[in-house]
């Protein structure tokens, strides 16, 4: 029997800790020890993408990292996103589109494309494509996520820009 091995990580902005198997891989560790089943368990070889979740800010194949090597990383998986709000906007725009069907791709396809949108401005149909080269979707094809991916992109730098415009003075006068 393989002795355990301590792992310490922040998950969704809460710090766990556990002794684990040492060739747990990181999603296991998720959905079985913290209950965390957004994250699928899809092909276990890094090719489908439903396992996604962010690892330092980037997007890692939660099937082929083992938990003990997220030692002292931040994790953030399609729970936290939601909890904090991060995914409203690109979850509406994902269901207007019909970006998804059987959802199973849906929480690595969230995961990609908050990474994606998350380095600012509009990224190309290609850069969205590319950051989606990680993710299969058996059922929809990947036109109408890259569709949401992008509408969501240009919806949130146009609040950017429109943040950063000087707002109109009103005269002395006219404030209450």
């Amino acid at each position: 029997m393989t002795a355990k091995v301590s792992v310490t990580l922040t998950v969704n902005g809460e710090t766990h800790q556990g002794a684990v198997e040492p060739r747990l891989s990181l999603v296991d560790f998720l959905r079985q020890d913290l209950e965390l089943t957004g994250s699928h368990i899809g092909c276990e070889m890094g090719a489908c993408g439903a396992c996604l979740v962010l690892v330092d800010d980037r997007p890692v194949h939660a099937c082929l990292m083992f938990a003990v090597q997220a030692e002292g990383s931040t994790v953030e998986t399609v729970e936290g996103l939601t909890e904090r709000g991060a995914l409203a906007d690109l979850q509406a725009a994902f269901r207007d589109r019909n970006a998804l069907q059987c959802g199973f791709c849906t929480p690595g396809m969230l995961a990609s494309a908050y990474a994606i949108l998350a380095r600012g401005g509009v990224p190309s149909r290609d850069q969205i494509r590319d950051a989606l080269s990680g993710n299969y979707c058996r059922c929809t094809g990947y036109e109408a996520i890259v569709d949401a991916i992008e509408a969501t992109a240009r919806t949130r730098a146009a609040a950017h820009a429109q943040a950063l415009r000087p707002q109109a003075r009103l005269p002395d006068e006219a404030r209450p």
